[in-house]
């Protein structure tokens, strides 16, 4: 009598599985790690509108290749290693660093998988994005240098934090050395990553924070973060927020939004001399030219995700109480509510999603 292989073990899941549909909740095999790979019980993933960006897009727009799991933002516990995974032991909890390069050029080597210099030729950008994420009740991870200890903090606080926490410390990170005593900066968006670079300023330099958002809910947001002064998005924004500085401009503006009109106040409200950054990926465009709408001297930076370090240094931010994730709590099966409310604007801060 031959050999039967026994039933693999199944879990829930949020799966991509045709380009232009919703998302579909299913049952899906359980991952087993192999060589050097770990495998996480999740314990809460973060939604952003990068998932909604993959939700709603045409086919081919991506190289992703179908189906998979979405999810790029995961916190959990190790509930398996690798027969070749070391550094990491089962039942630590750990937040997953979630843009996974090639792994062999000098920046994944680095730690800095968010520039890959194959990225261009892979059909993934990461957990969640062409490859299994952390919609579901457990993700593999390639290797356990993508899992950053996240102690006692609670899940639903750590897994925002590896992209909205991470990609708005990049930011801060890219512009810091303009933003010494008396300055100013400008936070334009103050959602999930927005809420949180205005903390991050708070907390790494003595600049002036000044917050802009076109919902009245998110003002509140901003205040409740540290912004100094908030407001609406109107005609007169740029003159509200130049006098705001003395009628010199910001030091520093970074936009979450990026959409053409962000970066039309963006612009107008910068000093010379200053740093941009745009974070956001609104469909904005802004014409670079000599002399243009950019004040002269500035600085112009595209920054995406961040750094493995840098990871590390937003979950010790966070432990030490400096760094607190507004949040709306989801169960995994309620995914498709969840996409719905962001797709609206309706969710205060970030949505989680927990397995229950």
């Amino acid at each position: 009598m031959g050999l039967t292989r026994p039933p693999a073990a199944t879990m829930r899941a949020v799966r991509m599985t045709a380009w232009g549909e919703e998302p579909a909740y299913g049952t899906v095999e359980r991952p087993v790690p192999r060589g050097a790979e770990v495998v996480v019980r999740v314990a809460a993933t973060g939604l952003c509108h990068s998932d909604l960006h993959i939700a709603d897009g045409p086919a081919g727009a991506l190289p992703y290749r179908l189906p998979f799991t979405l999810g790029h933002e995961v916190a959990g516990e190790i509930s398996a290693l690798g027969p070749d995974a070391g550094g990491r032991t089962t039942g630590e909890r750990v937040v997953v660093y979630g843009p996974w390069g090639c792994g062999e050029c000098d920046r994944c080597a680095a730690g800095r998988d968010n520039y890959c210099d194959r990225r261009g030729e892979l059909d993934w950008h990461g957990a969640g994005l062409g490859r299994d994420g952390g919609m579901a009740e457990y993700v593999r991870v390639p290797s356990a240098r993508y899992l950053v200890p996240i102690g006692d903090l609670p899940a639903e606080q750590a897994a925002p934090l590896s992209d909205a926490g991470l990609t708005s410390y990049h930011a801060v990170v890219g512009v810091r050395g303009a933003l010494g005593e008396g300055t100013t900066a400008v936070v334009v968006g103050v959602g999930g990553l927005g809420h949180l670079a205005v903390q991050i300023l708070r907390a790494t330099t003595p600049s002036r924070v000044l917050a802009v958002d076109i919902r009245e809910s998110a003002l509140a947001l901003a205040h409740r973060s540290g912004a100094h002064f908030a407001t609406l998005a109107q005609e007169d924004t740029a003159r509200v927020l130049r006098a705001r500085t003395g009628g010199v401009g910001a030091d520093a503006v970074l936009d979450f939004a990026g959409t053409n009109a962000s970066l039309e106040l963006a612009t107008g409200v910068l000093r010379p001399g200053g740093e941009l950054s745009v974070v956001g990926s609104g469909g904005g465009r802004l014409t670079v030219r000599k002399p243009g709408a950019l004040p002269p001297g500035c600085r112009l930076s595209l920054p995406f995700w961040g750094t493995r370090a840098e990871l590390a240094e937003v979950v010790a931010l966070a432990r030490s109480g400096a760094l607190h994730v507004e949040t709306e709590r989801f169960p995994l099966s309620a995914a498709a509510e969840a996409f719905g409310r962001l797709r609206r604007g309706q969710v205060r801060g970030r949505a989680v999603l927990v397995p229950g």
